[in-house]
């Protein structure tokens, strides 16, 4: 499948997952929890209060070279979004991207999606775990805070 029919597939549009492509056009699930959705609020809620230009999106798609991947949150600049509107899916990625982690995550699977999203462009992921620690990663590795100096509490 491609991103475009996913999204007009009527019966995809109430399915309580995170839905993704894989490299092959399939589709891939992930349940979240209310623990993720408030993680995905609170980090999302700071993001638009102290960096007061920009976008923050959740749920936001982004064309990799391993398919659609679906960051939790992300943050675009005003460049950004001039240089790309709100196309879906972004081709290039934002340049903060949050992953809020799932008991059914691993590592490596973590570790595949921010080497592609750093591959289309982002500056900066964070991953939030279950317990709501936050971890910051730039293209070299885990960094011990975030270049975007901000102050997120969950």
């Amino acid at each position: 499948m491609t991103w475009s029919e996913v999204l007009e597939d009527k019966s995809l549009e109430d399915l309580p997952y995170k839905i993704e492509l894989n490299e092959w056009g399939q589709i891939v699930m992930s349940p979240a929890s209310n623990k993720h959705g408030k993680y995905q609020m609170s980090v999302g809620f700071a993001l638009k209060s102290q960096l007061k230009s920009g976008e923050v999106l959740s749920e936001c798609s982004v064309l990799t070279s391993s398919g659609v991947k679906v960051p939790d949150v992300a943050w675009c600049s005003d460049e950004f979004i001039k240089s790309h509107g709100f196309e879906t899916p972004f081709t290039r990625c934002p340049e903060l991207c949050v992953e809020i982690l799932s008991p059914s995550n691993s590592q490596k699977e973590m570790d595949l999606k921010m080497a592609l999203y750093f591959e289309r462009g982002c500056e900066e992921v964070w991953l939030v775990t279950e317990e709501g620690e936050i971890r910051y990663y730039n293209s070299k590795g885990q960094i011990d805070s975030s270049g975007f100096d901000l102050d997120v509490s969950l």
